[in-house]
């Protein structure tokens, strides 16, 4: 596997905490510890514009498929809503009252869901943006929100160090995975739907069945915190991104490590934490705490 630097887009002037893919393709929203959500051309690897103002960190940004909204998870708990076709910010949800971790969509059903610091997970219609229903998860942080690809599953990374599952036909809870000594960050499911990955301040991936819940394996995967975990969206693998300030591919079949980016390994990569990941295609893009987006080019 070659890892090749694709591109480095500048101009934030803190750090970024979250990226997000656009539904129009060649375009990318980040967002962090500035003023403003951005815009970026993939395609001409270069900054569009500043999508509108914010009045604190974001922590999250969300494109749900099918509809011309984006949302955008703030410290403060509000959610932004922004309509492409408007090009405006048409309402702010204010369901929670504290930071807004991750924001997933669960396209079958039009819903949206929100994890927040206050322990809750919120349902809303995506087509009218009511509110549905709220999961009291945890007395702690709801980190991180992973949609299995049947749409049947959700599995939440929490504070507590717990991975929770739920049935998300009637948000029903399934299970717990207690293995974590840490808090969970990340959590994500392989392509095939066959396992749930974990990702926790003690540096650790794990790896579930989502059939058993039995643990498969667990992979002392970096030397600090694993900030987010990615499956690629066709081929069998995922990335994983550190506080370490690296990026690793691993097989999604045989766990596997496949490669990684860092500077010790001769990289440009980033100088601080790498928070967020997204594949655009093959390509893998990263944001920092160095304020910095990247790219790279994945040869398989």
């Amino acid at each position: 596997m070659k890892a090749e630097q694709a591109f480095e887009l500048t101009g934030h002037q803190n750090p970024i905490f979250t990226a997000e893919l656009s539904q129009k393709p060649g375009l990318l929203f980040t967002a962090g510890n500035d003023k403003g959500l951005v815009e970026w051309s993939l395609t001409k690897q270069e900054f569009i514009k500043v999508m509108f103002p914010v009045p604190g960190s974001v922590y999250a940004i969300h494109c749900p498929i099918g509809f011309p909204l984006m949302f955008a998870g703030m410290r403060n708990g509000h959610v932004l809503v922004f309509d492409f076709i408007e090009q405006k910010i048409i309402t702010t949800i204010r369901q929670h009252s504290k930071p807004i971790f991750d924001i997933k969509s669960i396209p079958n059903k039009s819903e949206l869901l929100i994890a927040s610091e206050d322990g809750s997970v919120s349902v809303w219609n995506l087509k009218d943006l009511g509110l549905l229903h709220t999961i009291k998860v945890s007395t702690d942080t709801v980190r991180s929100i992973a949609i299995s690809p049947n749409q049947q599953q959700m599995a939440l990374g929490c504070r507590d160090n717990q991975v929770r599952v739920y049935n998300t036909e009637d948000y029903s809870p399934v299970t717990t995975l207690s293995d974590h000594t840490m808090a969970v960050f990340t959590t994500e499911y392989t392509k095939d739907g066959r396992y749930i990955l974990s990702g926790a301040r003690d540096a650790l991936v794990k790896i579930w069945d989502t059939t058993t819940f039995e643990l498969i394996k667990s992979i002392p995967a970096h030397l600090f915190a694993v900030n987010h975990i990615l499956s690629h969206p066709t081929r069998p693998y995922f990335a994983t991104a550190s506080m370490d300030k690296s990026i690793k591919i691993w097989g999604a079949d045989d766990f596997k490590l496949y490669k990684i980016i860092s500077r010790e390994k001769g990289y440009a990569s980033h100088l601080l934490s790498i928070n967020k990941l997204a594949w655009d295609g093959d390509q893998l893009i990263s944001v920092s705490d160095d304020k910095r987006v990247l790219g790279w080019n994945i040869e398989f």
